[in-house]
C-alpha cells in the first residue's frame, strides 16, 4: 500500500471513530503533527502499522 492510500485509511479509521488528530496522537503517544503527516502520506514509519483497530 502506498503512503497516500495508507494515509487515507488512517484518516478514514480515525474519523469513523469520531476522533480528532489530537485524540489519536494522545492514544499513540505521538504528536498531532505526526498524525497529520501520516494522513497526508508525508512520512510513514514502520511504527504506523501498530495502530490499534
Amino acid at each position: 500500500m502506498d503512503n497516500q492510500k495508507t494515509g487515507a485509511l488512517i484518516r478514514q479509521l480515525r474519523t469513523g471513530r469520531g476522533m480528532t488528530q489530537k485524540d489519536l496522537a494522545r492514544q499513540l503517544a505521538v504528536t498531532d503533527r505526526a498524525v497529520s503527516k501520516w494522513e497526508r502520506g508525508v512520512h510513514l514509519d514502520k511504527d504506523t502499522t501498530s495502530i490499534p483497530r
